[in-house]
């Protein structure tokens, strides 16, 4: 289920003349029978709604005085969300104008003209209020107050997010409450201009109009409307298959003709899409991942994201659980996404060993499922390095994946290191890197879907570029380029220091005759493989260039990159020079305050106490 709640006015839209027919109650009825809320949003005063609603026990919860006091019919509990009107405000409208304003708890309520003598008043006071229209009603409230806010209020009470909601309205005051909701519904006797901003207008009018759309949630969760609406969408990228850039005579022709073409944009959905992101290192996998969730975050969605490497740390978006010394508790992880007001969790799998990730995995997923089910959060659910987490082998993998993923992103480098079970549940497929065309031909092989059609004549993938493919589409794959990010993804120093990267992005120190094995995999260990190895090992791999490659592709440091292939160029140095060299170029990064307690392998005082340190595993 997508849509858990309906958000509905009262005046003129869910009553004609401040009455309820039989039919509309019974169609609410019918809504709290499918285990959906319903939430009143009025802008009338709470008591005067208790007297005239006999029905207020269908409403999981009731805004009143547009968004000022909030209201559980379960226990009769009231909650201000508003401050009181300023009693010098009230005291100076009741001098100027007797027995035209009505004061409750939060709110000033009038009717037209008057607002201009409450206007005359504000500005005389110099006070910050707002005034709010509703047909010839007119309410004063403080800043920021709207049927939108109380809206969120009831909404973080039921633990639900407003992109599961549905909102219903006729009237001004109904545009913030219908821009906050996963669906905007206007009725047919709708002011013109929120009819203009509706995803969806109904046939009847008010109370018949409300009735009209529980059936239709009722019937497919309103799915063709929703999937048609633009607020349920997130940029992709621009296809550059459409509108590639012109050059040479074509762009000159273009130029002259005054032919300015605005390039295509590419959009997913934000329900209902299991997306696939192939390649390999170097491809702009990470930049692109990184730029799509937030890009989902922004658009108000919640993220759990299961990070076996620990790319991702806790900021003003995201909270991670674990890191490179503790392993993650599944409880933590639920009750972080039990609230709807936390934009993102990461799961940080570093201490998890690599063999215990995907029963891990399945039992997160397990509980996630049953969180779902009840609130439809986490909206995506985002696998990082997903052939640790679903590896092809894993017997487990049909029964630790719902029959039903709905909406998650899985990346990986290869889709064929993939259980089947979860290819078969992707619809979309972004191939990036050289070799995406082919990576599309072994996902179709792996999945046992059909290959993709083939254009007959690929472009070149340039960095940030995929090959974008609908599963089971006529049409062939199309080119993209996805869009970064607007915030740089912060390098997580610990998890290269102490952590536990996985075999594919170690490093292993093998020698010219691959007489070693040893593998790195973090950079303590690298400082201390390396001070132990035989310098023609060590030689071995400078010579190659490999300390710089792992830092630029593995790492992800470019500037300690660049220091290293300087070193590694300077013949003039000798084996244990330019380990000297290095090793103070990890220093210089990796040991800022942000890491005050590294061991003293990088922090270059052997006699301090080792005891912070975690353990490291032995060299393979």
């Amino acid at each position: 289920m997508r849509f858990f709640a309906l958000a509905t006015d009262y005046d003129n839209t869910l009553a004609t003349d401040g009455q309820v027919a039989e039919s509309t109650w019974a169609a609410l009825e019918r809504l709290r029978a499918s285990g959906r809320h319903a939430i009143l949003v009025s802008g009338r005063e709470l008591d005067d709604l208790l007297t005239i609603c006999p029905r207020l026990e269908l409403f999981s919860r009731v805004v009143a005085e547009n968004g000022g006091v909030l209201y559980c019919p379960d226990d009769g509990s009231r909650r201000l969300l508003a401050p009181a009107p300023p009693e010098s405000f009230v005291a100076e409208l009741r001098r100027r104008a007797p027995r035209a304003y009505s004061i409750s708890e939060t709110l000033v309520a009038t009717v037209k003209p008057h607002e201009h003598v409450a206007l005359d008043v504000i500005r005389d006071l110099g006070l910050e209020l707002q005034i709010v229209f509703n047909g010839d009603a007119v309410m004063i409230v403080a800043p920021g107050v709207s049927k939108a806010s109380g809206l969120g209020a009831a909404l973080a009470d039921l633990e639900l997010s407003a992109l599961n909601v549905v909102g219903i309205g006729d009237a001004e005051n109904d545009h913030a409450l219908l821009r906050a909701c996963g669906v905007a519904v206007a009725v047919a006797n709708a002011l013109p201009e929120l009819k203009k901003h509706a995803d969806y207008v109904t046939h009847a009018a008010a109370g018949a109009g409300v009735a009209e759309l529980v059936d239709a949630l009722l019937a497919d969760d309103l799915r063709s409307v929703a999937d048609a609406s633009p607020r349920n969408r997130v940029l992709l990228g621009t296809r550059r298959d459409a509108h590639a850039p012109a050059t040479g005579a074509a762009a000159t022709s273009i130029a002259a003709a005054g032919e300015a073409k605005e390039p295509e944009l590419a959009w997913l959905p934000t329900y209902g899409t299991v997306a696939l992101l192939v390649g390999s290192s170097g491809c702009g996998k990470s930049t692109a991942t990184a730029g799509l969730l937030e890009r989902l975050g922004a658009a108000g969605c919640q993220l759990c994201i299961v990070d076996p490497e620990g790319d991702y740390g806790s900021d003003d978006d995201t909270i991670a659980i674990g890191d490179a010394r503790s392993a993650p508790s599944l409880e933590e992880a639920v009750q972080l996404l039990t609230r709807p007001g936390r934009a993102a969790v990461a799961v940080n799998l570093l201490r998890v060993p690599a063999s215990d990730r995907p029963a891990f995995c399945a039992n997160l997923l397990l509980q996630v499922q049953r969180l779902r089910t009840r609130t439809g959060r986490p909206h995506w659910l985002v696998f990082e390095e997903a052939h640790h987490l679903f590896p092809a082998v894993w017997a487990g993998a049909n029964q630790a994946l719902p029959d039903v993923l709905e909406t998650a992103l899985v990346v990986t480098v290869t889709p064929e290191q993939l259980a089947p079970a979860l290819l078969r549940q992707v619809g979309t497929v972004l191939a990036m890197g050289e070799d995406a065309g082919a990576a599309l031909q072994r996902f179709a092989a792996a999945s046992g879907q059909a290959p993709p059609p083939s254009s007959g004549n690929d472009p070149p993938l340039a960095k940030g570029d995929a090959l974008w493919w609908r599963v089971g589409a006529a049409e062939p794959p199309q080119l993209v380029r996805l869009e970064p990010g607007r915030k740089e993804k912060r390098r997580h120093r610990r998890k290269y220091a102490e952590g536990l990267l996985i075999p594919e992005r170690s490093f292993y120190f093998r020698g010219e005759h691959n007489a070693l094995n040893l593998r790195a995999h973090n950079l303590v260990l690298f400082i201390e493989i390396a001070e132990g190895v035989d310098p023609d090992t060590w030689q071995f791999h400078r010579r190659r260039g490999d300390y710089s490659r792992w830092f630029e592709q593995e790492i992800g440091d470019a500037e300690l990159a660049a220091d290293a292939r300087t070193i590694e160029q300077d013949d003039s140095l000798d084996a244990a020079e330019s380990l000297a060299r290095i090793r103070a170029a990890i220093h210089e990064r990796y040991t800022q305050p942000e890491n005050p307690s590294l061991p003293a392998v990088l922090t270059g005082a052997p006699d301090e106490p080792q005891s912070q340190a975690p353990p490291l595993d032995s060299a393979e």
